[in-house]
């Protein structure tokens, strides 16, 4: 039993004719015999035809619509089917089918190939370090890219000479094969196999870039690297990449910003971090300390009686918010407290003394337990 023609398209009884249209090209590209090779997809592919070719025919469809495919069959069994030409464009489905496949070398994609062509885009990794990171600057890099060839100006052709027209396709780019089938003619378009679908033919070759009209060069760059980047930051270097052919812009360079890890900073955002290791006297009396920062040496206050963990702020000494370099993160010093395992017997006497003032700590706990309870008070 023949299989429901709306069914085989996937479109309801009401479809109109774009609708139908956009079905057959979508079970068109997946069963042709060219693209699939799983066994019974000629057949289905068949079948898809014959569905669009009635459904698309108004006559023929309300003949269908009424009888079913008795209602058709005659026209099938007469003087054979319709041209493609008269089935709604059926030659422009398979060209705009084609055009859109790996390799089918179609017009749509011929047409694009012979104006000019944008270059390619390039990418660049590029280590910096903490501080170049945080405060930016200037950086020279070196790349090498295509540029276009200064001998013939990018035509490929030698010297005093230029392309001549394709005379396969007239210079066109493209070429057209027409295809009887049981089913019609199929017109396939492609690209010129002389040409290449440039619709120009190179008679002598430019002896600096062989007939490519583009030469591999290398090169320094001085780049603006802005405050604040981090790992990751996407910087894009216009009309850096390669040139574009006949006459086409060059593409971007795209350099990708990696950030080396530093011995004393950790960054968090835009706040920076970093431990401070002080003595227990230190700790318990407070002091003023001389700190690194990525600006340099600042002086700390430690207030008297910090606690081991306790974290001292450095406002606006952090990283450059991103575009807006006058905001900046703080620095974050979070506090180690060194507790010594040696004493002199001078120091135990004195903190002895200094137990027997605050109480039974030592006997609790012993001389550690004692500076422990100091920061624990």
């Amino acid at each position: 039993m023949a299989r429901d023609y709306y069914d085989l398209l996937g479109v309801s009884r009401s479809a109109d004719s774009d609708e139908l249209k956009r079905a057959y090209r979508r079970m068109a590209r997946k069963y042709h015999p060219d693209v699939n090779k799983d066994p019974g997809a000629e057949e289905t592919f068949k079948e898809i035809n014959r569905a669009y070719e009635v459904l698309s025919e108004p006559q023929m469809r309300a003949r269908y619509d009424r009888f079913g495919e008795a209602g058709v069959s005659g026209a099938a069994a007469g003087g054979g089917f319709q041209d493609m030409g008269d089935m709604g464009g059926f030659a422009d489905i398979f060209e705009s089918f084609f055009s859109n496949f790996p390799g089918g070398g179609m017009g749509g994609q011929s047409a694009r190939r012979r104006g000019p062509m944008r270059g390619d885009d390039l990418r660049l990794d590029l280590k910096l370090d903490f501080k170049e990171a945080v405060f930016g600057g200037e950086k020279e890099i070196k790349i090498s890219h295509l540029e276009t060839c200064g001998t013939c100006s990018g035509s490929g052709a030698k010297e005093g000479t230029r392309p001549s027209t394709c005379g396969t396709c007239s210079g066109s780019g493209q070429v057209r094969r027409a295809t009887r089938t049981p089913f019609g003619s199929f017109t396939q378009v492609s690209a010129c196999p002389t040409c290449s679908g440039t619709g120009e033919v190179i008679e002598e070759r430019c002896q600096t870039c062989n007939g490519s009209g583009q030469v591999q060069e290398s090169k320094k760059l001085k780049i603006n690297v802005p405050a604040g980047v981090d790992n990751g930051t996407r910087l894009r270097v216009s009309g850096e990449g390669d040139a574009g052919m006949r006459g086409g812009p060059a593409g971007d360079l795209y350099v990708y910003l990696f950030v080396r890890e530093d011995a004393q900073f950790r960054r968090d955002g835009i706040n920076i971090h970093s431990e401070l290791k002080i003595s227990y006297l230190q700790a318990i009396l407070g002091s003023k300390l001389e700190v690194s920062t990525v600006d340099g040496p600042v002086e700390l206050d430690v207030p008297a009686g910090t606690q081991p963990g306790t974290v001292l702020t450095l406002a606006d000494r952090g990283v450059p918010r991103l575009g807006n370099p006058v905001s900046r993160g703080d620095h974050l010093i979070t506090v180690q407290v060194e507790i010594p395992t040696r004493l002199k017997p001078e120091e135990k006497e004195l903190i002895a003394k200094l137990a027997e003032i605050r109480g039974d700590q030592v006997n609790r706990g012993g001389l550690e337990g004692f500076l422990g309870g100091l920061f624990r008070g």
